[in-house]
């Protein structure tokens, strides 16, 4: 796109990859690449913008109308593989908005896609983002318990103690105040990390679905035999 842009005419380019990978989905982070453009386009320093597709600009509604609204008003042309656009034209107007409109569907058609997929793969059991403590997936991709008798033992304290004390904050505080440590996923890596816990971690494994039988049953025979 740079080439075609210098084609036309323009000796100045300027490439905004910033947003590359990144999502534009509601809650995610800024796109700091495309509000730089719509920022250069308001204070008149662009001439053009170009891109490959306009999927590339248009990732949702909001985002196209503000690009599209801004280059009226400045008089930026917008360009893509096959065509540079003129939005002081009507015809222009329309074809860009229908390319947009086009993108934004397909990829809410793809994100439908991949949400059924996922959907699909947890109504046959076999959606694992993240295992609990004390799980692990085989060779033939099945959960099963960890090898390391004394991660399950630590989570099957933890049940013991609450139905003991029958309060989180109280089970915190035997921990704490007995300075046992409890395994516990890592924000990266694979590996257990052992730690005090924390009262919320306590709360997780004591309120996560997971445990409410496998866990609890595999430690109980296991013991009894």
């Amino acid at each position: 796109m740079a080439e075609r842009v210098r084609a036309l005419g323009w000796k100045k380019v300027e490439i905004f990859d910033d947003d590359l990978g990144a999502s534009a989905a509601p809650g995610s982070a800024p796109r700091e690449g495309f509000e730089r453009v719509l920022s250069s386009v308001a204070l008149g320093e662009v001439g053009i913008v170009g891109s490959r597709e306009a999927s590339r600009l248009s990732r949702t509604d909001k985002d196209w109308c503000r690009l599209l609204e801004v280059c009226q008003i400045f008089g930026t042309l917008v360009a893509d593989e096959q065509q540079v656009y003129d939005l002081n034209y009507l015809d222009d107007q329309l074809v860009l908005g229908i390319k947009g409109t086009l993108s934004v569907v397909e990829l809410k058609v793809l994100r439908q896609r991949l949400q059924a997929g996922l959907e699909a793969k947890a109504r046959r059991g076999e959606l694992f983002t993240r295992l609990p403590v004390g799980y692990v997936l085989d060779a033939l991709r099945k959960v099963v318990l960890h090898s390391d008798r004394r991660v399950c033992e630590a989570i099957q304290l933890v049940f013991s103690k609450f139905r003991e004390l029958w309060s989180v904050r109280q089970t915190f505080q035997w921990f704490r105040d007995h300075d046992v440590e409890l395994p516990a996923n890592p924000i990266s890596g694979t590996r257990l990390v052992w730690k005090i816990p924390s009262q919320s971690l306590i709360r997780d494994i004591l309120c996560n679905p997971f445990y409410a039988g496998p866990m609890y049953g595999g430690v109980a025979r296991s013991r009894r035999g």
